[in-house]
């Protein structure tokens, strides 16, 4: 499974066009980050975002804003691991509930309270988390190896690590830099082999 993770700072051209194109390729779904933009104009950005993933029936994901995702009538939320114990209880009415995790223990106690899938990383080096040492190949196996939840390897992925991550027993794959940089978006999926 492909997940794309959106950063409008990354996309050279049109950010909306960027995600028409990345909607064709049909992906699993597309994580709305946006993480600078205030509530309102994260909300604008997100109803936008919500057309053209119903257009190509793909499934957008918001990310923290949870009156945004109530408001759109979305069935999924993505939080940080500091946010999900803080909303445990309001996100409940989510289908979906993603916690991005960064150690063994987080992953532990986000399945405990809820979680529906888990996002761990940052797997190999990647220019967003530039003098941050990556947690590797063996950290998420032993995430896999752990809980019971899927789990998807985010940070530093390009097409030649998909095997590698495959045999970790992750559930798929998050793509951001790529995502928002590479030549022929709606295609990416393909070139990944996923």
């Amino acid at each position: 499974m492909l997940f794309y993770v959106t950063n409008r700072k990354l996309c050279e051209q049109n950010f909306f066009h960027r995600m028409e194109e990345l909607a064709k390729g049909r992906p699993e779904a597309i994580l709305l980050r946006e993480k600078d933009l205030s509530l309102k104009e994260y909300e604008l950005l997100a109803i936008q975002a919500k057309k053209i993933c119903d257009k190509y029936k793909v499934s957008l994901i918001i990310n923290q804003n949870i009156i945004t995702a109530k408001k759109l009538n979305l069935s999924s939320i993505h939080l940080s691991m500091h946010d999900f114990r803080k909303y445990k209880d309001e996100v409940l009415c989510f289908q979906q509930r993603g916690v991005s995790i960064h150690s063994l223990s987080e992953a532990l106690e986000a399945q405990k309270l809820g979680a529906s899938y888990l996002i761990a990383g940052h797997i190999y080096p990647t220019n967003c988390k530039k003098g941050i040492a990556p947690r590797g190949i063996k950290f998420l196996k032993e995430i896999c190896h752990s809980v019971t939840i899927p789990v998807f390897a985010i940070g530093g992925i390009h097409k030649d690590k998909v095997k590698e991550i495959e045999k970790t027993g992750a559930k798929g794959i998050c793509i951001m830099s790529e995502a928002m940089t590479c030549k022929n978006p709606s295609m990416l999926k393909n070139d990944f082999g996923i």
